[in-house]
């Protein structure tokens, strides 16, 4: 029999395991050359000669552990369902002291799986402190397995990794990231060689958004077709599961797991139903000519561009009305640089055939209070105080808030340049992130969003004289372009010597992403001052054209060389 003082050679202790001789759980010793020697029996266990201990799957490496690791005993873990084997085989213990208190160890080892690094421990109320530097582990349980293999197992968190082995008997690798879900593609990133070692690899995350989003990030760490993600709708986790007794949930969800697909990939038969609906007009203008020429608006956004005092905001309001009176639906108005209080009685006026909104002596007190009872009480509008926020965060929020709360799905938005100037960026950058961000809301809820842009200085001829308006006229433009369904300009030469024709408004069609036919094509209001309203109007006549006149000849001629 070796001498009692034994472990005092070069070997060191590295924790206790059970005595295959006198049965004891633990009080069989393995020290870092891989000699074992039990204190209850005195049994002595040489070390192998290849200086590694080899036990089925499990390789028990050489290592040194440094004295500030914690150590623990192996024992069953019953409020977790987990037996002493499956402790044993990953490094795990309880009944550590840290701080004064009992704690849970987890052992976490190099990349390689060869040298112990770090510890990460479990307190009772569910922190998770470090010993060692967690940056060079691996995960956990990598030690475990051999580094090659057919399939892996990757759980987002330890107690997981251990209940996934268990109900496989110990025989399928399993493992867990270091650091939970916030942390995973960082943890899987570090040991990424030693996991392609395997054919395939399943991630078997939390049930949770958190969880669900880990996974998706985690398997863009892999080559296509590697990677596939387990899902068990019952269950948080694989814990509960086998808490539950539904260890055949847990083998069923890692066999049945889905090969990852990143979101956005179809193929025909995931659209095919759609494709063959019958194509439908969207909601109406309230002018049947741009109904036509835009075939309704659908879920985007509809942006407009006109100059000081051209007529976009009669021409917004206009459009609620109609909206709410002939369309029935609610809309929520985001009027930013005007009080909420002049923007009800320009709403109201459209209703009444009014101008509420000036002193003009053609309304009565009573029939402004009248349609101001009648559109509270058909409760159909919801305006955004403009002294609120304008940054686009808050805006989005109160636009998201509507929709699921009020149902809305029509929205009005004056301005864009507004919206930017809440924003921390030059203004180019600050509309061109925006209008990215205004799209995508549209079609996250399924909404119409009405923008107005303000339009930047023409060359030659201002807007507020008929000057064309054109894509590039517009504050952002390349952004306004890219993410809008349809752009229109309006045009009116406010300053000309005709009452008829500084009236008339060119309504211009600048861009339809739907079918590109409508590029190009205007119609034309006239306003009637009577009933407070846009109607429609011919062109002006031949050789009057509308917004072009000719200063040097006193006559008026259509610029044919002005591009869209």
């Amino acid at each position: 029999m070796p001498p009692r003082n034994h472990d005092e050679n070069e070997s060191e202790f590295l924790y206790h395991i059970a005595c295959d001789n006198c049965g004891s759980s633990d009080a069989n010793s393995l020290y870092s050359d891989g000699h074992q020697f039990c204190h209850k029996c005195d049994t002595y266990v040489h070390p192998p000669k290849d200086g590694g201990e080899e036990r089925g799957d499990e390789v028990v490496p050489r290592m040194a552990r440094s004295a500030e690791f914690l150590e623990g005993r192996y024992d069953d873990l019953e409020p977790r369902g987990l037996q002493e084997r499956t402790l044993r085989k990953f490094g795990y213990r309880i009944g550590a002291r840290y701080g004064g208190q009992s704690v849970h160890v987890g052992d976490l080892y190099d990349t390689k799986g060869e040298e112990l690094v770090a510890q990460q421990l479990r307190t009772k109320d569910k922190t998770f402190p470090i010993v060692g530097n967690i940056k060079q582990a691996g995960l956990f349980g990598q030690q475990a397995w051999r580094s090659e293999g057919k399939m892996l197992v990757i759980t987002e968190g330890y107690i997981d990794a251990m209940s996934v082995a268990q109900v496989q008997d110990l025989k399928w690798p399993v493992v867990s990231v270091t650091n939970g879900a916030k942390a995973a593609k960082k943890s899987i990133a570090r040991a990424i060689e030693w996991c392609l070692g395997f054919e395939t690899i399943i991630l078997f995350f939390d049930n949770d958004e958190e969880g669900i989003a880990a996974a998706k990030e985690c398997a863009l760490l892999f080559p296509a077709g590697r990677v596939k993600i387990a899902a068990m709708p019952d269950y948080k986790d694989a814990n509960e599961a086998l808490l539950d007794g539904a260890g055949k949930q847990i083998i069923d969800a890692i066999w049945g797991a889905k090969e990852y697909r990143p979101d956005g990939l179809l193929r025909i038969k995931d659209v095919k139903a759609r494709a063959l609906a019958d194509p439908v007009i969207g909601l109406p203008w309230f002018d049947e000519r741009l109904t036509a020429l835009t075939y309704g608006r659908r879920t985007g956004v509809y942006c407009l561009g006109a100059g000081t005092g051209v007529g976009k905001t009669d021409f917004l309001v206009q459009q609620v009305q109609h909206d709410v009176d002939v369309l029935q639906e609610k809309v929520g108005l985001f009027f930013l640089e005007q009080p909420a209080d002049e923007t009800l009685l320009r709403v109201a006026g459209k209703f009444a055939g009014k101008s509420f909104h000036v002193p003009d002596g053609t309304w009565t007190k009573e029939e402004l209070e009248i349609q101001l009872d009648r559109l509270d009480e058909d409760d159909r509008i919801v305006f955004y105080d403009n002294f609120g926020s304008t940054e686009w965060d808050v805006v989005a929020a109160a636009i998201r808030h509507l929709r699921h709360a009020e149902g809305i799905r029509l929205f009005y938005v004056d301005n864009l340049t507004a919206l930017a100037a809440g924003s921390d960026l030059a203004e180019k950058e600050a509309l061109e992130e925006m209008m990215a961000a205004v799209a995508m809301l549209a079609k996250e809820l399924d909404v119409v969003i009405h923008l107005v842009s303000h339009l930047s200085t023409p060359e030659g001829k201002s807007h507020e004289e008929g000057g064309r308006v054109m894509i590039k006229h517009f504050k952002g433009s390349r952004a306004i372009g890219f993410w809008c369904n349809f752009m229109f300009g309006m045009e009116r030469d406010q300053q000309h010597d005709d009452p008829e024709i500084a009236t008339l408004t060119t309504f211009r069609i600048l861009k339809d992403r739907l079918s590109g036919r409508s590029t190009g094509k205007v119609i034309h209001f006239g306003y009637a001052a009577a009933q407070s309203r846009l109607v429609p109007s011919d062109a002006p006549p031949e050789g009057q054209a509308h917004g072009f006149r000719d200063h040097t000849k006193g006559s008026t001629v259509l610029d044919d060389d002005v591009p869209f």
